[in-house]
């Protein structure tokens, strides 16, 4: 494929201030895009912006992503710093208070629902406005594993919405395919991340099982026998952002180790 060149362009990425957004963060900015990250800490978000070492290129807004107003606030931050957005990885998503459906919090419903699907349509329908005056754009939504299958119990919340995220990564392909604006997901398996060991410790808690096991069942399921990295998952996102990922649309690719077959 050759080195892929973003100079000039402009990447948010939700939730980057550590793992896959961090990494993906990263990798553009290698390949010369400015990159506007957020995340609930102003103190890891300053550590990132450190991390990455181009204070020039980069940008950290503190928000939540389960709020409207915040998802918003980092889409302006960025038109307003950078004048444009030409790339959004809706990243940030997971879900909490793991339970069976019958026990399961309408908050942590509700919440599920904010920070998985929500927030991508929030940042998604500002993002295409600036698109769609060049005529251009990349969107990427990192959905998982469970937006293709539903057998681990008491996230039913997470499955549900990974599932709708999907959906909503076609739509947005069929209305802007058109005017040179992709839209794609990407599902990786199990890749240990900050969130991971939080989120993956009390899922597995849930399920009887410590969080070594938990992790083991991912492996155990991929044919590679090993869960994901981020690595992984931003080399597939480097192909969708560039010049050769134009072809690239509607599309829910898997970095999954071949967890689903």
């Amino acid at each position: 494929m050759g080195s892929v060149d973003l100079t000039g362009k402009v990447a948010v990425i939700s939730g980057g201030s550590r793992g896959i957004g961090f990494a993906l963060a990263e990798a553009f900015l290698k390949a010369g895009a400015s990159v506007v990250i957020n995340g609930r800490s102003p103190e890891k978000g300053s550590a990132a912006i450190a991390e990455l070492g181009l204070p020039a290129r980069t940008l950290f807004v503190a928000a939540d992503v389960t709020r409207r107003e915040d998802v918003e606030a980092t889409i302006n931050a960025a038109l307003s710093k950078f004048g444009r957005v030409d790339i959004l990885v809706n990243n940030a998503g997971g879900s909490s208070g793991f339970a069976p459906v019958a026990e399961l919090a309408i908050d942590a419903w509700d919440q599920a629902g904010n920070w998985i699907l929500n927030s991508a349509f929030w940042a998604t329908r500002l993002a295409l406005r600036d698109m769609e005056k060049r005529g251009s754009g990349r969107i990427i939504n990192i959905s998982s594993v469970e937006g293709k299958q539903a057998n681990k119990a008491n996230c039913s919340h997470y499955i549900t919405f990974k599932h709708a995220l999907n959906g909503f990564t076609k739509a947005v392909a069929f209305e802007y395919g058109a005017k040179g604006i992709t839209s794609n997901a990407i599902s990786p398996g199990a890749v240990e991340t900050d969130l991971m060991k939080i989120t993956g410790r009390s899922a597995a808690a849930s399920m009887g099982l410590s969080y070594e096991e938990f992790l083991g069942n991912y492996a155990a399921e991929a044919s590679t026998k090993r869960i994901n990295t981020v690595e992984e998952v931003s080399a597939l996102a480097l192909l969708l952002v560039s010049d050769l990922g134009i072809g690239i649309n509607g599309a829910i690719l898997p970095v999954d180790g071949g967890t689903a077959l």
